[in-house]
């Protein structure tokens, strides 16, 4: 009766009994160990699976580790970026990572700090999970992040640390490895000081 719709029929009462959907990634979706670490570093020269951008919305570069990340993997992934139409403040989207050492570029932005009363907290958050979530996607086992929005955007370095570290732990993932790459020293001890 429907099988030409690809689903299963049943002419009782004319309900129509909808295939059941594949299964999902196990990895994605069935937390494994996670390895949570922060380092005092250079997020384009981590060798992990996928690195990810502190993106502006146009995700055609700019400045901090954007500018950083496109110098360092080269003219293709400008060309890369243009094809995905920007990004949403709290979203994120991959490329290849060209010339980085990482096999992965997850692109993220992260908000505006305006005073923390315009949802800058649930934006941050949500920039680490889809970060996450996409590098499940993606079956990344280890990924680097740089300190989203606290650079250009303002965003008060202790705060975006806890959300970090906090929104990090309550994830499920099949990222194994996760590193927290501090641009300075400062940033590297709230970290650590968040994973005691």
């Amino acid at each position: 009766m429907a099988d030409h719709l690809g689903c299963h029929g049943c002419n009782y009462n004319n309900v129509i009994i909808a295939p059941i959907p594949p299964e999902r990634k196990p990895g994605r979706y069935h937390p494994r160990q996670m390895r949570l670490e922060a380092v005092w570093g250079d997020v384009t020269t981590e060798a992990v699976d996928a690195v990810v951008n502190a993106a502006n919305p146009s995700l055609l570069g700019g400045g901090g580790v954007d500018g950083a990340l496109h110098r360092a993997a080269g003219p293709e992934l400008l060309v890369a970026c243009r094809a995905l139409a920007g990004c949403s403040t709290g979203d994120a989207k991959a490329t290849p990572g060209f010339g980085l050492p990482a096999r992965w570029v997850i692109h993220t932005v992260g908000p505006v700090w305006q005073g923390g009363d315009s949802g800058e907290a649930v934006l941050l958050a949500s920039c680490y999970r889809r970060s996450l979530e996409v590098a499940g996607d993606l079956e990344a086992a280890s990924i680097a992040f740089p300190a989203i929005s606290t650079g250009v955007y303002g965003y008060p370095a202790d705060e975006a640390a806890t959300i970090a570290v906090d929104t990090i732990r309550s994830s499920i993932t099949s990222v194994e490895v996760v590193r927290l790459v501090a641009f300075d020293e400062r940033t590297r001890r709230l970290y650590e000081a968040r994973l005691a």
